[in-house]
């Protein structure tokens, strides 16, 4: 029979060893390559914006301040009540929580969230835009976004906005005659708009055009100061690199980082949600089952060949970029067989606050996206990415814990509850 004096010392010994693992776990926990993924994650990572060449005044702060007036303006809209930040709200990471967007009718998608979307080079689901000023000027012509036509809203920059615009752009052109100048015109489905827009003059579609390319540009100079903050799970990644212990513990449950570590191991989800806005910007067929009662959607498939053709693109007359700034859309190629129903990943920051998801709303919670992820069904149309995952119920939880710790401060200037 042993010591009791002996017992004592081994079982202090095992208590001792275990609280020195314990202060110690999180230094040993990740090995060298999963703390380079993990900076790579952390948003002290993120870069500085990059320009946009096809914008002149995309950092321009003058824009920004036109753009910001106009984001907010429901006279942008055919009815009036329709605004940029109807779709995208401050306070909900600027979308709105619904499985459609909501304008003077309803959309076939999701709204996208808009902090961060600087970084992008395409924008919308399918990548139909190649600039976020382009990508302001889409919503502003769709008959079930703000329904109204260019030539109205160069008028309202006429009557309401000229000395701010002039102020960024410089002078703008008389819209008096209104024989020249309707008040709604434009290549859009109103037949109305439509046939004013084609009765005019060359010359004055292109400077209604141009107005309204401006428009977007300011509404993207604004749009370019919606930022992401910082979350817990940035913290945590802050003291892991500081070989803080205690901070560790304190940023993340023990169940958020056993989600953490599925996260980039085990459950694949880095392959699309990467870098520091937790996206890689590309676009994916990951199976997603389309949305009952919508018609069918090929996503990138259809997106290439709309940005290819837009007329707001990088290589358009309404961009300020030269033809050598413009690779993403000169190397770009239209492949239905390969993109077919890819789509575009948007970035994980704040997901929690972002329900239903995917581009149609298909989900309504987080454990649903990760369920559908981890059965990797057929896709309905093309070829999915996935492959089953088996991963257990407990985690499935701890992947969802870790992907609730993602939700930080959102910033924009003057913007008051931009927290989700």
């Amino acid at each position: 029979m042993k010591k009791p004096w002996i017992i004592g010392l081994a079982g202090a010994a095992i208590v001792l060893a275990a609280i020195a693992g314990y202060l110690l776990w999180p230094r040993a926990a990740w090995s060298q390559a999963e703390v380079a993924t993990l900076r790579g994650l952390w948003i002290g990572s993120l870069a500085p914006l990059p320009p946009d060449p096809s914008n002149r005044l995309a950092d321009d702060t003058r824009a920004a301040a036109l753009g910001q007036q106009l984001f907010f303006d429901t006279r942008l809209s055919v009815n009036g009540q329709v605004a940029c930040a109807t779709c995208h709200l401050p306070a909900r990471d600027f979308q709105d929580g619904k499985p459609l967007g909501q304008g003077v009718g309803t959309t076939a998608r999701r709204t996208m969230p808009l902090a961060g979307t600087a970084y992008s080079p395409w924008l919308f689901w399918d990548g139909r835009k190649d600039s976020l000023w382009a990508q302001a000027l889409g919503p502003l012509e769709s008959a079930v976004e703000h329904g109204g036509s260019r030539g109205q809203y160069a008028h309202l920059i006429d009557q309401h906005y000229r000395a701010e615009y002039e102020a960024v752009f410089g002078p703008l052109p008389s819209l008096a005659d209104a024989a020249r100048f309707p008040a709604a015109a434009g290549p859009v489905e109103d037949a109305a708009a439509r046939a004013a827009w084609q009765r005019m003059a060359p010359a004055d579609r292109d400077a209604v055009s141009r107005i309204y390319a401006n428009i977007g540009k300011a509404i993207a100079a604004y749009e370019r100061t919606i930022m992401p903050g910082a979350s817990r799970f940035d913290q945590y990644v802050a003291a892991l690199l500081q070989n803080d212990s205690a901070g560790m513990r304190a940023a993340l449950s023990a169940d958020e980082q056993a989600g953490l570590r599925l996260f980039i191991g085990k459950g694949q989800c880095v392959n699309c949600h990467n870098g520091p806005l937790l996206t890689n910007n590309d676009f994916h067929n990951t199976g997603v089952p389309a949305a009952p009662g919508l018609p069918a959607d090929s996503g990138r498939a259809q997106g290439v060949r709309q940005v290819l053709a837009d007329e707001f693109n990088c290589l358009s007359a309404y961009s300020d970029a030269a033809p050598e700034d413009c690779g993403e859309l000169r190397f770009a190629k239209a492949d239905d067989h390969a993109l077919e129903r890819q789509f575009k990943p948007p970035s994980l920051r704040n997901v929690a606050e972002r329900a239903p998801y995917m581009h149609a709303g298909q989900f309504a919670s987080l454990r649903e996206v990760l369920e559908h992820y981890n059965r990797a069904p057929a896709a309905p149309a093309g070829h999915s990415e996935l492959k089953p995952l088996q991963l257990s119920e407990r985690e499935l939880g701890q992947i969802e814990a870790f992907l609730r710790s993602l939700s930080g401060q959102v910033s924009a200037p003057g913007c008051t509850g931009c927290h989700p």
